[in-house]
């Protein structure tokens, strides 16, 4: 098998998977007190990763702190505070749908946050269809659609990672990714316990076999393999393909949801995610082009 491939479908079934653990976390814990313990463990686990990779671990300029900042504030905290307590009312697959939208998101605020030209026509039709897809999927208050509030708040939550994605653009960090991804989680694991003691959440950690294994699977799976594996393909196929990793989310969730709780999307909910699919090829058609381009030119070196 080669080896970029499986390592891509890997990588979108552990970061899919993670939706599905955490549908079934917060039934166990309190939600905000489950992120933080998950990034305690895997924020500590990244910085030994870093110190063995033997890069600049501590952060020591302004630039080092300010991106520590923004990684523990928008990545971690907020990100995913709101989708923990949202994925309280949303099912996991239908988190991962609208968590796909975040290229769009993040294309549609870069030229506020970072400069540069808007997206044109095309781009923000792009824009359109993307949230129209969102809608579809989740379908608030409709027969079988999410809870609203729940929508709502996975929709923060992209929202978070796409800004600190962006704001992470300003700063020029001199310490290794790992441990820029390192402190971030360790400081963010503290904002989501000052989170959780604020909400008056039991401070009491689950000793259910779900509520154990989900977190065991977030810290190992998503929070560290998975992180190797994003890395490792960052440098074999560039940031560009490994990105797309996050379209296949949804589909690696609904399948492990359905291998879980026996969960089948709606027919709706299908329909939004193509919608999604098609607002991303309209916000990023240059890439969507190059990518065929190359598949087709693959295709043309095997074919008689």
């Amino acid at each position: 098998m080669p080896t970029t491939p499986v390592l891509f479908v890997l990588l979108a079934t552990l970061w899919g998977g993670s939706f599905v653990a955490i549908e079934a976390g917060v039934k166990e814990w309190p939600p905000l007190l489950f992120a933080a313990v998950r990034y305690d463990i895997a924020g500590a686990l990244v910085l030994v990763v870093a110190a063995v990779r033997a890069g600049r671990v501590l952060p020591r300029t302004r630039d080092d702190f300010a991106a520590v900042a923004v990684v523990a504030v928008f990545v971690v905290f907020a990100h995913h505070a709101l989708l923990y307590v949202g994925q309280e009312s949303v099912p996991g697959p239908v988190a991962a749908a609208v968590v796909a939208l975040a290229p769009v998101v993040t294309a549609l605020l870069a030229p506020a946050l970072v400069g540069g030209e808007g997206l044109g026509v095309t781009g923000y039709a792009g824009v359109g269809v993307g949230f129209l897809g969102v809608v579809t999927v989740t379908d608030p208050g409709g027969a079988g659609g999410v809870a609203p509030m729940g929508a709502a708040l996975v929709f923060a939550a992209t929202v978070a990672f796409a800004v600190g994605t962006l704001l992470l653009r300003r700063v020029s960090p001199a310490i290794s990714t790992a441990a820029l991804q390192g402190w971030g989680m360790i400081a963010g694991a503290l904002l989501l316990h000052f989170g959780s003691r604020v909400l008056g959440e039991p401070q009491t950690a689950s000793t259910s076999p779900t509520g154990l294994l989900t977190l065991g699977f977030l810290v190992v799976g998503p929070g560290v393999v998975a992180f190797l594996l994003y890395f490792r393909l960052l440098s074999s196929v560039g940031a560009t393909r490994t990105t797309l990793v996050g379209y296949l989310e949804p589909l690696t969730a609904a399948a492990l949801a359905f291998a879980a709780f026996g969960y089948v999307p709606r027919p709706g909910a299908v329909a939004g995610f193509a919608l999604v699919l098609a607002g991303f090829a309209l916000v990023e058609g240059h890439t969507v082009r190059v990518l065929a381009d190359g598949a087709a030119g693959r295709l043309r070196t095997v074919l008689p």
